[in-house]
């Protein structure tokens, strides 16, 4: 117990006295000292005294699918300073290939009696996988924003990059330089994000008269090396672009050009999505699709913390417009062969 009480007061800054006026609800301390010890308790991985449990710590969850492509890191860094600017802890998890499910850490942070929870990518954006543990979100009240796809039959506040309006984007740009023959390397079949993706290419297809062949329609894993296997299909039916889902498959897509001894752009034009960290710095630099991720970072906490706050929840999607940034990696269609 007093190694407890020393450890929590140290990170609060207070006396041990006050910790332990705290945790046995005496009075003489402020809330804001108070508030202060309980999410110290949190932090330090300690439990809090039974008749304290009632209570939400000032602690978010932010779940994400992984940590490998960059764009769920640079997410993470900024939903976590503006929890951080707003009294909250940010507590990170992230899951791996045969690890804790989503589901478990779910279970994870409601033990630990957290305010809210973020979820940047998951199972909520497959309609295949179980959506079971959102369901338990909703039935508890527990303040939730979704990040890029919404659970249609739970009304969670989400907060997306037009997918449409990012498709529009590439493919038109492409169009611009004369290509026609424009594949598309995709997430699985039962990703929103990417079927959304889909049905837009499509639409714009059929507007330009010229509908999408399937074979220049790909779905994959979200991984360099499946966006070379990908890409390889692509390159086989004979594609002169390729518009990806994420800048890691657009990387593995560039790969596959080199190992089928052509060049990009020269041969082949690569368009990826998220204009992650470094994609001025490959070679060739990437065209890549901006998601605004700082507002679009801004725009989650200010949704979960009003929802902590007056216990009201905005059910709706809203969209932020994506930018097209344009660097090397395309360039004009190649002359057709005589």
């Amino acid at each position: 117990m007093s190694k407890r009480l020393a450890e929590v007061a140290r990170k609060v800054g207070v006396s041990e006295a006050t910790v332990s006026r705290v945790l046995n609800e005496k009075p003489g301390v402020s809330q804001a000292t108070r508030q202060a010890v309980l999410t110290a308790l949190d932090v330090l991985g300690y439990e809090r005294p039974t008749k304290l449990r009632g209570e939400r710590a000032r602690l978010v969850g932010l779940v994400l699918p992984e940590l490998q492509n960059p764009i769920f890191p640079a997410f993470a860094e900024i939903l976590g300073g503006a929890l951080a600017q707003n009294g909250y802890t940010p507590v990170l998890c992230t899951q791996t290939a045969g690890g804790i499910t989503e589901a478990d850490y779910v279970d994870l942070l409601l033990q630990q009696q957290v305010s809210g929870v973020v979820f940047v990518g998951g199972a909520y954006a497959q309609e295949d996988a179980s959506h079971d543990h959102y369901a338990r979100l909703t039935e508890l009240n527990l303040p939730t924003v979704l990040v890029n796809a919404p659970v249609d039959a739970l009304r969670f506040a989400t907060v997306s990059c037009d997918d449409s309006v990012a498709t529009t984007q590439a493919l038109t740009h492409l169009r611009s330089l004369g290509h026609e023959r424009i594949g598309l390397l995709l997430g699985p079949r039962d990703h929103v994000p990417s079927q959304r993706k889909l049905a837009a290419a499509q639409r714009l297809a059929e507007s330009w008269g010229s509908p999408l062949e399937d074979g220049f329609i790909v779905h994959s894993l979200y991984s360099l090396e499946a966006g070379q296997a990908g890409a390889t299909r692509l390159l086989a039916a004979g594609v002169t672009a390729i518009v990806c889902a994420s800048d890691p498959l657009a990387l593995g897509a560039i790969r596959a050009v080199r190992r089928a001894g052509l060049s990009v752009p020269g041969d082949v034009s690569i368009v990826g999505y998220d204009d992650s960290a470094l994609m001025n710095c490959t070679e060739p630099p990437l065209t890549t699709i901006r998601q605004p991720i700082e507002p679009m970072g801004r725009t989650v906490i200010e949704l979960l913390l009003r929802q902590i706050s007056s216990d009201s929840a905005l059910s709706d999607e809203l969209l932020f417009e994506p930018e097209l940034v344009v660097r090397g990696s395309t360039g004009p269609a190649p002359a057709p062969v005589a």
